[in-house]
C-alpha cells in the first residue's frame, strides 16, 4: 500500500480532451474523498473507489464531500485552479489522504492529497484547507 501525492495521470490527458470542466458556477461537480493509511492512491489512479475510505461519520459520508471550486485563472504563465476550504463536523475520523475527483465525468480521478501521516478528528471538525490560490501554491497548477 502507498500513497503518492501526484496529479493523476489519467487527469492530464483528459484536460487535452476537455474532460472536466472547473467553472466555478457551470462547471462539473468535484468531490473529495479520505482514505486511511491503508490505501493505494498514486499517479497511476484513474478513479474513485471506496476502498479503504475512511467510515462515514458526522457530516462524511461515502464518496467523500463537494467542493466548491474557484474558476480558473492564470498568473504568469501558469494556469491555477483552486477549491474553498471543506469541513466535516461532529466527525470522528482518521485520514492519510484525499483524492479529488470528477463525479459529473464517470468519478475520474483528479489528484491525490498525501496528508504526509494520519490526520485525526474526534466528535469534532475535519477539515481540509487548501492552500493559496497562486502560481507557486495553488492545488492544480500547469506551469
Amino acid at each position: 500500500m502507498a500513497i503518492t501525492q501526484a496529479v493523476c495521470t489519467s487527469f492530464k490527458q483528459e484536460i487535452l480532451v476537455e474532460g472536466h470542466d472547473f467553472t466555478a458556477t457551470t462547471g462539473d461537480t468535484f468531490k473529495i474523498a479520505l482514505y486511511s493509511s491503508s490505501a493505494t492512491l498514486t499517479a497511476s489512479t484513474t478513479a474513485y473507489s471506496s476502498s479503504n475510505e475512511v467510515s462515514a461519520s458526522g457530516t462524511y459520508t461515502a464518496g467523500g464531500g463537494s467542493l466548491t471550486s474557484v474558476t480558473p485563472t492564470t498568473s504568469g504563465t501558469t494556469a491555477l485552479c483552486d477549491f474553498s476550504d471543506i469541513s466535516f463536523t461532529s466527525a470522528t475520523i482518521t485520514a492519510r489522504a484525499g483524492l479529488i475527483y470528477n463525479s459529473s465525468n464517470s468519478n475520474k480521478a483528479v489528484c491525490v492529497l498525501d496528508f504526509g501521516g494520519d490526520k485525526t478528528s474526534t466528535s469534532g471538525t475535519f477539515t481540509i484547507q487548501f492552500p493559496a490560490a497562486d502560481s507557486s501554491n495553488a492545488i492544480l497548477r500547469l506551469a
